[in-house]
C-alpha cells in the first residue's frame, strides 16, 4: 500500500476529532477565535516537528525560494478564508446544505490539479470523486434521500453559495500546499511536508493575530484564558494538517482530498458507536458509496 493512503486516513481521523473539539469551544470563543486557536497552538508544534527532523535526525534545512513563500502564503490565507466561509455556511440554519457544498472541494481540487498543476486525473478517478461526493451528500442528511434532492436542488440557498465558495477556496489551499512542496528541491517527504506546514501555520498565526487585534481584540484575551481546552484543538489540528501536508507531498492533492472524504464515514461510525443510534438504510448506502468511491480512485490512480 502506498504510504500516502494511511497518512491520508490518519489526517481525516485527526480532522474529525479537531472539528468536534472546535465545536465545543464555540461556547466561549467566536468563529474567528475558534479558528485562531488552530494556528496559535498548532504553529509551535509544527515548528517543533521541523526542529526535531533537522536537529534530532541530522536532516538538512531545506532552501526556500520566493516562489515557495508565495504558494505557502496563498495556501495559508485560502485556508483561513475557506474555514470562515464554511462555518458561516453552517450558521445559516442549514448544516446539511453547507456540508454538501463545501465538500465539492474535491471536484475543485481535481480541476486545479488538471489545469494549473498539470497533474491530470484518469477517468476512473473522476468517477470515484463524484461517487464519493454522492455518498457525502447522503451522509450529510443522515440518509434521507428526500432531503438530498432538496439540498442539491436549492442552489440559491445562501448556505449552498457559501459552501460552494468555501469548497473552491479550500481547493486553492490544497493545491497550493502541493505546489509549495514541489518547490523544495532537497530533503525527503518528511522534511518537505513539515516545512510547508510550519511556514504556513506561522503565517496564519501572524495574519489572524493582526486581524483579531483590529477587529475583535477581546477574543485574544479569551483565547489566552481558555488555553486548557483550546490547546487540544491546536494539537489535533497540527496532527491532521501535518498528515495532509505529508500526503500531498507524496501524491496529487486531488487524490488525497478525495480519499480524505472517508472522514464522514468516521463520523457515521462514531455517532452510532458512541450514541448507540441505529443507522438507517440511507446512511449505510452513503457510507458504501464513499468507501466505494475511494476504492475506485485508488484503482484508477
Amino acid at each position: 500500500m502506498p504510504l500516502w493512503i494511511p497518512i491520508t486516513v490518519a489526517a481525516a481521523l485527526f480532522q474529525n476529532i479537531r472539528t468536534t473539539m472546535q465545536q465545543k469551544i464555540r461556547g466561549v470563543l467566536s468563529v474567528d477565535g475558534a479558528n485562531f486557536v488552530r494556528y496559535l497552538y498548532g504553529a509551535p508544534l509544527a515548528l517543533g516537528m521541523l526542529a526535531f527532523l533537522v536537529f534530532g535526525t541530522g536532516r538538512q534545512v531545506p532552501s526556500l525560494s520566493l516562489g515557495f513563500f508565495a504558494w505557502v502564503t496563498t495556501a495559508g490565507v485560502a485556508q483561513i478564508v475557506a474555514t470562515s466561509l464554511m462555518i458561516h455556511a453552517f450558521s445559516l440554519r442549514n448544516y446539511a446544505v453547507g456540508t454538501v457544498y463545501s465538500k465539492t472541494e474535491t471536484v475543485f481540487v481535481a480541476i486545479f490539479s488538471t489545469f494549473i498543476a498539470h497533474e491530470a486525473l484518469k477517468l476512473g478517478a473522476w468517477i470515484g470523486i463524484l461517487v464519493c461526493l454522492g455518498g457525502v451528500a447522503i451522509l450529510s442528511v443522515r440518509g434521507n434521500f428526500a432531503n438530498v434532492r432538496g439540498v442539491l436542488a436549492d442552489l440559491t440557498h445562501k448556505g449552498a453559495l457559501f459552501g460552494l465558495l468555501s469548497g473552491a477556496i479550500f481547493a486553492v489551499a490544497a493545491g497550493s500546499i502541493r505546489e509549495a512542496s514541489k518547490l523544495i528541491p532537497e530533503g525527503d517527504f518528511w522534511v518537505r511536508g513539515i516545512t510547508v506546514l510550519a511556514c504556513m501555520n506561522t503565517i496564519q498565526v501572524v495574519l489572524m493575530a493582526l486581524y483579531l487585534a483590529r477587529a475583535d481584540r477581546p477574543q485574544l484575551g479569551k483565547v489566552r484564558v481558555n488555553w486548557r481546552s483550546s490547546i487540544w484543538v491546536g494539537i489535533f489540528s497540527v496532527l491532521g494538517s501535518a498528515c495532509w501536508a505529508l500526503a500531498m507531498t507524496l501524491e496529487n492533492a486531488a487524490l488525497v482530498r478525495a480519499v480524505g472524504q472517508i472522514e464522514l464515514v468516521f463520523t457515521f461510525i462514531a455517532s452510532h458507536l458512541v450514541l448507540k443510534e441505529r443507522p438507517s438504510v440511507g446512511e449505510w448506502i452513503g457510507s458504501v458509496l464513499v468507501v466505494g468511491g475511494v476504492v475506485l480512485i485508488l484503482i484508477a490512480r
